[in-house]
Order: C-alpha cells, then structure tokens, then sequence
C-alpha cells in the first residue's frame, strides 16, 4: 500500500543520487584539476641555465606586494613554491650574475561557465515527476574563482623572455592559498624545461 508508483521512482532516484553527487563535488573545489600552458623560444637550450634569481622589477601580485615595500601573503607562498620546484631542478638561486631571471604575476577572477543541456551528473535538465519536460536542452550557468599563476623566465644575458609557463584552477577564496599555489606552480614547473623533441620543432 505504502510502495512509490513506477513512474515516481526514476525521477526520485535521480534527485537522490544527484543530491549526493552534489555534495561530494561542492567538497572538493580545491583539488580541481589545473590547466597549464607555456610557449618558449626554440632557439635556447634550456639546460645550460644553471642559475636564476627574481627579477629585479617584479611587478605587483593580486593583492600589492611585493611594490608596496613589503611581501604579501601570495607574494611569500608563490616564491617559497618557485623556489622550492626549481631547486628540486637543480638550478641553484644566487644574488648576482644568474643565468635567468624569474618572475611571476598572480591573479582571481570571478567567471562562469555555462553547462549544456545536461545537468553536471549527465542528466538532462528539465525532468519532473511524472516524466521528462521538454527535450533537455535548458542551459545553466555555474560561477566560480579562477586563480591564474604565470611564470616568466627571462634570459639575463639577452633581456629576453625565454619560457612562459601559466597554471589556473578553480580556488575557493578571493586569494590563492597555500595549498592551491604549491598545487599550481608545481603543475606549471612540472612543463619546465621543454622536452628536447618540442624545443627541436
């Protein structure tokens, strides 16, 4: 007497199961994955830089330093994840005269991304009790924060850029923590340096 009708159920299991999904994925908004890219001149051979130091102009991060006097809490995190990724490397920092000079420019931007007909669980929008509405083809909008990191290297003899890597994720906050830039410069320094068959092309 007490049993859901057939035609109830599908929709029911459905909201049910994309509930759940929901709340696993609203969870994990910091372990999304980072899209990286980098362009570089294909005429330096990367593996004779033995040295580097920051660029001496750093130019201001998302939140002001280091051209306010003093270092943000970015500007402290970017550089202890660059220096720490590049001496794994095997590139070694000095104060003067280094191979290649690094810098870095950081910022989060509020954007969107608009789904499909579908709903993020493959599921198309628009069902209801009693059947499906319409042909699933409704568009939903999802807002976010994109944190980007972009490192220049840039060759100190030639006053040359040489490689440009850049990293972006989804971030929870108005700044990148800790964890998410350790994440992120790991990510773009892991396309550093080019592989010997893309810098021959």
């Amino acid at each position: 007497m007490n049993r859901i009708p057939k035609f109830l159920a599908l929709p029911l299991t459905l909201s049910v199961l994309g509930l759940t999904l929901l709340l696993g994925v609203s969870g994990c908004a910091t372990s999304a994955r980072v899209g990286v890219s980098n362009d570089f001149d294909h005429s330096v051979n990367f593996r004779a830089y033995k040295t580097w130091a920051w660029y001496p102009q750093q130019p201001t991060d998302t939140e002001g330093g280091p051209a306010k006097g003093y270092e943000s809490f970015l500007d402290k995190r970017i550089r202890s994840a660059v220096e720490q990724q590049l001496a794994q490397k095997g590139l070694s920092q000095v104060e003067k005269n280094p191979d290649v000079y690094v810098a870095y420019s950081a910022r989060v931007e509020d954007k969107q991304r608009t789904t499909g007909g579908y709903g993020p669980y493959g599921y198309p929008y628009g069902y209801g009790w009693g059947g499906w509405y319409g042909r699933g083809f409704n568009q939903g909008v999802i807002e976010y924060k994109a944190g980007t990191v972009i490192l220049d290297f840039v060759d100190a003899r030639r006053k040359e850029l040489a490689w440009r890597g850049q990293g972006q994720a989804q971030v929870d906050n108005q700044t990148i923590s800790e964890t998410e830039v350790q994440r992120i410069v790991t990510s773009i320094l892991g396309t550093y340096p080019p592989g010997a068959e893309q810098a021959s092309r």
